[in-house]
C-alpha cells in the first residue's frame, strides 16, 4: 500500500480539503468524489516556477468534470481534448484557438466541429489530412492543423509507451513532412509538431531525455519542412507516485535541463513556442473516492470490509486499468481515530464479480459498518474512465473543493 499523499496529511479522523471526510460523507452521500483545487493549484503553480516561458496545457481526459475543467482551465494556457464531446466541454471555457483535438479515429463531423471552433487538430495520419482539408473546404474555413508525430524514441519508464512503435497514433516521423507539405500546399494554417513519447513515467533522467530528443526530433523535421512550426507541444508523461516504494519526479531538474535544451535549439525552432500537456500529473493527487463499509464479513480466515462502491467508479483502483500485476493504490480508514489498533483486511466493492478489490491484504485501523474508507490518487482516470454504468448502480457525486471566493468549506456539485 503506498503512502498517503503529503497534501493530506497524517490527522485521524483524515480531513479533505478543510472538512473530515465523514462530513463529507454526510452532506453528500456515499460513494463520492472529492477533489481539492488548493492542491491542482500548488502543483500548476510549481510548473509555472520551473518552466517559465512553456504553456502549459490540460488533457481533460484525465478527469473531464466540467467544474474541474473550469476551474483548470483559469489556470493553464490550453486545453487538450480527445473527441468530439470533450471539445465541446473545453469551448465552454476557453476559446477554439486555445484548444487543441488529438486522436485517433476522429470523424468527419468532429473534424468539422473543430475546424469551425478555430481548434487546432492534432492529425494522427495521412488520410485524418486529407478529410480535415476536404471538411475545411466544404465550410470554407481554412482549417488549422498540427502534425503528431510517432517519433522512433520512447518515453523510459513510462506506463503508456506512445512511440518507438508500430502506433495507432501519430504519423510516424519519416512521413510527417510530407504530410505537412501536403496541408501547406492545401492553403491549411499548420500550427506545428505533436510529439508525444509515453505517459506515467516516474523516470526523471527519461524524462529529461526525451525531452531533449523530442527538441531534436522537431528541429530536424522543421528543416525538412522548410519551416518554423508556431508551436512544439513536447507531450507530457510526467508520472506520480500511485505505489509503494514509488518516488516522485525530480521537477525542478526536468525544468532545468528544458531550459537549457531550449536556450541552445536550432536555427529552425529560433521563435517557436512550446507547451507541455499534463493531466494527471496536474490534478491526480487532488482527489479521494470515499466509500462506506456495508458489511465486515469473515471467510476461511479473512476479512473482507465491503463497501457501497468499487470498480464500476474506481477501475484504475481495482487494478484493472492497464496494471499487469496488482498493486494497492493509498487507502486509509478515513473516520478511524488516532491509535486504534489495526488488522489485515482486503476492501471489497458490491459488484458480482472477484475483480471488484479496492484494496488487497492492506493493514487498516480495524472498520466496520459505517467507516468510511478513502482511496487516494484519484483525482484523474476515475469515474470517466470507470463502468459506472455496470449493474445499474447510481452515479457517484463528485464535489469541486476549495474553488476561488469559496471557504475551505464550501464545495460544487455536479
Amino acid at each position: 500500500m503506498g503512502a498517503i499523499p503529503d497534501d493530506f496529511g497524517s490527522a485521524q479522523p483524515l480531513p479533505i480539503a478543510g472538512r473530515s471526510a465523514e462530513e463529507w460523507a454526510m452532506t453528500h452521500d456515499t460513494p463520492l468524489f472529492v477533489y481539492d483545487l488548493d492542491i491542482v493549484r500548488a502543483r500548476i503553480t510549481a510548473l509555472r516556477a520551473v518552466l517559465p516561458g512553456i504553456d502549459l496545457h490540460y488533457a481533460i481526459k484525465a478527469n473531464p468534470l466540467p467544474a474541474m475543467v473550469a476551474a483548470v482551465g483559469s489556470m493553464v494556457d490550453g486545453l487538450d481534448v480527445a473527441s468530439g464531446g470533450e471539445l465541446a466541454v473545453a469551448l465552454d471555457m476557453k476559446p477554439g484557438q486555445a484548444i487543441s483535438f488529438a486522436g485517433p479515429g476522429k470523424k468527419d463531423w468532429e473534424l468539422e466541429a473543430a475546424i469551425r471552433a478555430g481548434a487546432t487538430i492534432n492529425l494522427e495520419s495521412p488520410g485524418e489530412c486529407v478529410r480535415a482539408l476536404a471538411a475545411g473546404e466544404r465550410l470554407g474555413i481554412t482549417p488549422r492543423l498540427a502534425v503528431r508525430v510517432n517519433p522512433d524514441f520512447e518515453l523510459r519508464g513510462s506506463g503508456m509507451k506512445m512511440g518507438g512503435r508500430a502506433s495507432p497514433f501519430g504519423i510516424d516521423a519519416a512521413e510527417a513532412p510530407g504530410v505537412v507539405a501536403m496541408l501547406r500546399a492545401a492553403g491549411a494554417d499548420w500550427r506545428g509538431w505533436h510529439i508525444f513519447a509515453g505517459s506515467q513515467s516516474l523516470d526523471t533522467a527519461g524524462i529529461i531525455e526525451t525531452q531533449a530528443a523530442t527538441v531534436a526530433l522537431a528541429a530536424q523535421l522543421s528543416a525538412t519542412v522548410g519551416a518554423t512550426p508556431p508551436l512544439v507541444n513536447l507531450g507530457g508523461g510526467f508520472g506520480i507516485p500511485y505505489f509503494s516504494g514509488d518516488r516522485g519526479i525530480d521537477l525542478p531538474a526536468i525544468g532545468g535541463a528544458l531550459a537549457s535544451v531550449l536556450g541552445e535549439r536550432p536555427e529552425p525552432l529560433a521563435n517557436t513556442r512550446f507547451a507541455i500537456e499534463l493531466g494527471r500529473y496536474m490534478v491526480g493527487e487532488c482527489g479521494v473516492y470515499l466509500t462506506r463499509v456495508i458489511e465486515r464479513k469473515e471467510s476461511r480466515g479473512e476479512t473482507f470490509l465491503v463497501v457501497d462502491g468499487g470498480m464500476h467508479h474506481q477501475l484504475a483502483a481495482s487494478g484493472n486499468f492497464g496494471t499487469v500485476i496488482k498493486r494497492n493504490y493509498p487507502v486509509a480508514v478515513a473516520t478511524a481515530r488516532a491509535g486504534a489498533p489495526s488488522e489485515t483486511v482486503s476492501v471489497v466493492g458490491c459488484l458480482c464479480t472477484p475483480l471488484d478489490r479496492l484494496a488487497d491484504r492492506v493493514t487498516l485501523p480495524i472498520a466496520g459498518p459505517g467507516d468510511v474508507i478513502a482511496v487516494f490518487m484519484a483525482g484523474a482516470y476515475g469515474l470517466s474512465a470507470s463502468p459506472h454504468g455496470f449493474l445499474g448502480h447510481p452515479v457517484p457525486a463528485e464535489v469541486v473543493a476549495n474553488q476561488p471566493g469559496q471557504t475551505p468549506s464550501a464545495s460544487f456539485l455536479t
